[in-house]
């Protein structure tokens, strides 16, 4: 019923100009970002998100944008059903400033064509630059603490100062150094200090630094990087495919270390899966796990959890495990 549904659904969409276009828009969690006040050389980039909510593929075949204050490129242009994927949007803050407005263009040549625009508006300051335009943490073990440093650089008011720097991340403090202070000529050194109670995975956010400017108090500064787990899961989510009633599918995981550890247990909250360890005994940094899925009689979409739990440390690794089954 899902499948013959979602087919249903696209043919009639198909058959009107208007209302096609709406199977692509459904699936972008927005449409449009206002980047507001952006410091000169800073790196700014934003995520337009999109979910697959059919069990078709969903393909990407290129964006274009109207403006070159703005860059566009697909995080991945092949979406399965329930995969997410992204459109990165990026402001040319070297060669562009004021206010900048730019509409991408998202064209989708599966399950069949149709054409998203995305909307962007910005303000490029010309009096204060960031060198280089983002702090980059880099790789960062869990549990280890890490500082970076940038330059922040203002052309301006004499008396201009940056008064404060605010973090919604409690992981993530800066503070500033005055360096220089000659006639309109102010510099800061940025030291960006990441605790050792980060979490695992990636790192995309923001310090806003306040300054004492009647017009535009806030400058942010961009913060990326990624807290590493003593293991990592690969794929990160398991998908077993569109199956019939009763069919069975086997994939494979691969669950890796920077030194040998054993696999305890692998354990899911379903009978659906089951997983062969009989070969993972051995302390080894790279184990290859096949994963089973014996599809039962209900139809529809099955996401279930799976647990892994090892040697190595305290960390519980999870990843979500899902398969549509449908009848041929």
């Amino acid at each position: 019923m899902f499948r013959r549904g979602v087919l249903t659904l696209l043919f009639f969409l198909a058959c009107s100009s208007v209302p096609a276009q709406d199977w692509a828009t459904k699936m972008f969690e927005t449409t449009s970002h206002d980047f507001g006040s952006i410091a000169r050389g800073a790196k700014a980039e934003y995520q337009f998100v999109l979910t697959n909510i059919y069990v078709e593929d969903v393909e990407i075949d290129h964006v274009r944008t109207s403006c070159g204050c703005t860059s566009a490129r697909i995080a991945r242009p092949l979406l399965k059903t329930h995969e997410k994927g992204a459109v990165i949007a990026g402001i040319n803050t070297r060669s562009f400033l004021g206010r900048k407005g730019a509409t991408i263009t998202v064209v989708f040549s599966k399950p069949f064509y149709a054409e998203v625009q995305l909307h962007v508006t910005s303000r490029i300051r010309s009096d204060v630059e960031l060198t280089p335009g983002s702090v980059v943490l880099g790789e960062v073990e869990r549990g280890s603490a890490v500082d970076k440093k940038i330059s922040v650089n203002y052309a301006g008011r004499g008396n201009w100062q940056i008064v404060d720097v605010k973090s919604k991340n409690p992981h993530i403090s800066g503070r500033v150094i005055e360096t220089k202070r000659l006639g309109g000529q102010v510099a800061y050194e940025l030291i960006v200090h990441l605790d050792e109670n980060a979490p695992i995975g990636h790192i995309r956010d923001h310090l806003m630094l306040v300054a004492n400017d009647r017009f535009s108090q806030q400058i942010p500064v961009p913060v990326e990087g990624r807290v590493l787990s003593g293991i990592t899961v690969n794929p990160t989510s398991l998908f077993m495919g569109v199956v019939e009633p009763g069919q069975k599918v086997t994939k494979q995981l691969v669950v890796r270390a920077s030194r040998p550890f054993r696999i305890l247990s692998i354990t899911c909250d379903a009978k659906c899966f089951e997983f062969d360890t009989s070969a993972e005994e051995v302390p080894k940094p790279l184990h290859l796990i096949p994963v089973t899925f014996m599809a039962g009689e209900e139809k529809g979409k099955l996401i279930k959890t799976i647990h892994i739990q090892t040697d190595l440390d305290d960390s519980s690794p999870e990843l979500p495990a899902y398969a549509v089954v449908e009848p041929q």
